[in-house]
């Protein structure tokens, strides 16, 4: 067994002070002053419109395509190279403007897929051989014109619509702090609006800062977000994102991309090279929920599908044997289910093998591990051995509650422990859990070090790749029957 993750802290009765906080934002629209009606989603606030963006990068192909001789008479291939481009360009996130960057911040990344696309023209196209001097000319004109067409964007951007609402989640205090440095910038694009804290917090705010408005329900959280237009929310403090992990889960929903703050010193995330996502007002920045969605994840969640399907169906004969003999030497009650904590502190139910029997659920849900315990049948021990008992996972996986790479997940009793006494601990949930990781292939499974396990899953996180998933599967394949124990 390993653990990860956090439970949100149980919220208690919030304080009135905190709903009439809210009175002070500006009242827009007919939801002014309401709260959102139970079962239905808010209407999501007005992304950044990337259509200006997509027509600058469209017709700035074009410009640069019409330098080369003949290259009119191959409509398609213009277009081919356009789209080539936007498609580079939406990977690299050059279309998700939350945060107005300036030029030259995106001009390596922009030029670098440029380049790119007329590699492949040059390599491919029927206009082939194209001379040096006139690919590096059609090169400099679609790099110029994209550049100037985003900053007329921008500018345009700025000039109109002004800084973006924002609202800032985290300790009361921080929360201040990041704020009113904000707020000393308003050239960094965007405006705080309100604080999302704690009812705790609240008791012990000095009142230092800006005079913003604190909310410490969800509902006023919620109805600040539909008031105001918020499509920015900043996540400050270490363990604030998993304490607070419902309301967040809503914001992403209602439209809100969330970003995460380093609002004193730096930290390892902001070393991981898909994590870190530059600076807003001199705080280091990365992005926690682009749309709800991580970079990859689409990618991530395929192969889950696949393969835990493929393996679920090939693993059906031994599964009816672990089934069977468990239940001749033991009795009924061959699976068994427990609940673990999963992505964002949401808790789900684990199925495995019943290995062993605790003898009351405060057992099972507080007792570490009976991994070499003698008690358990010789059966029983092949099975934590060679971890048979945890193939029923794939089921978890096919359903969404796990993957198949990831942190391994934690019973609640111990998530909360371990979040308290481990720095980091909580940062293992930012991705879904899994059945194997990077912690597992280093033998760090059954009694080892929690602090050991912390630092490898978080820097599985910080790294992530689909291949990285891809090399992890192959070395738990290879170790696949080691006892070790989970």
């Amino acid at each position: 067994m390993t653990a990860e993750s956090t439970v949100p802290s149980p919220t208690g009765q919030q304080p009135r002070t905190a709903e009439h906080a809210v009175s002070v934002l500006d009242q827009r629209g007919p939801a002014a002053g309401r709260g959102l009606p139970p079962g239905r989603r808010a209407r999501r606030p007005r992304r950044t419109a990337r259509l200006p963006l997509l027509l600058v990068d469209g017709g700035a192909a074009v410009l640069g395509a019409l330098v080369v001789p003949g290259a009119h008479r191959y409509p398609l291939l213009i277009v081919l190279l356009a789209l080539g481009v936007m498609g580079l360009n939406r990977r690299a996130r050059l279309y998700d403007l939350w945060v107005v960057p300036g030029v030259l911040d995106v001009f390596p990344s922009l030029c670098g897929r440029i380049a790119l696309g007329w590699a492949a023209v040059a390599a491919f196209s029927p206009l082939r051989p194209i001379p040096p001097t006139v690919l590096g000319v059609a090169f400099a004109v679609h790099c110029a014109a994209a550049c100037a067409g985003r900053a007329a964007v921008h500018a345009q951007r700025t000039l109109l619509r002004g800084p973006s609402p924002a609202l800032v989640v985290g300790p009361i205090a921080t929360a201040r702090t990041v704020a009113a440095a904000l707020l000393r910038r308003p050239g960094c694009g965007v405006r705080p609006i309100g604080l999302v804290t704690g009812p705790l917090d609240v008791l012990a705010d000095s009142g230092d800062g800006p005079e913003l408005p604190v909310l410490t329900t969800d509902q006023a959280t919620r109805r600040a977000v539909v008031q105001n237009g918020v499509e920015t929310v900043l996540v400050v403090g270490a363990t604030t994102r998993l304490e607070k992990a419902p309301v967040l889960r809503d914001l992403a929903a209602y439209g809100c991309v969330l970003w995460e703050l380093d609002a004193y010193a730096p930290s390892y995330r902001t070393g991981g090279r898909r994590e870190s996502a530059g600076h807003l007002a001199g705080f280091s920045r990365r992005l926690l929920c682009p749309g709800g969605r991580r970079p990859g994840s689409t990618g991530k969640r395929v192969l889950d599908v696949v393969l835990a399907g493929s393996l679920l169906l090939l693993a059906c004969p031994v599964l009816l044997v672990c089934a069977v003999v468990l239940r001749v030497k033991d009795g009924p009650g061959v699976v068994f289910r427990q609940e673990r904590i999963g992505k964002d502190g949401r808790p789900f139910t684990l199925l495995k093998f019943r290995t062993h029997r605790p003898a009351s659920a405060h057992e099972a849900a507080t007792r570490w591990s009976v991994a070499n315990e003698q008690e358990m049948s010789r059966f029983c021990q092949f099975l934590r051995r060679t971890s048979l008992d945890e193939l029923l996972q794939l089921w978890n996986v096919c359903r969404g509650d796990m993957s198949l790479v990831g942190p391994r997940p934690e019973r609640p009793y111990f998530v909360a422990q371990f979040s308290q006494t481990y720095p980091c601990y909580s940062e293992r949930h930012r991705m879904p859990t899994g059945i194997t990781g990077l912690a597992q292939i280093h033998g760090l499974r059954g009694d080892t070090s929690i602090e050991d396990r912390c630092r490898f899953d978080n820097a599985y996180i910080d790294n992530w790749s689909l291949w990285q998933d891809i090399c992890i599967l192959v070395r738990t394949a290879a170790l696949f029957v080691r006892p070790t124990g989970s």
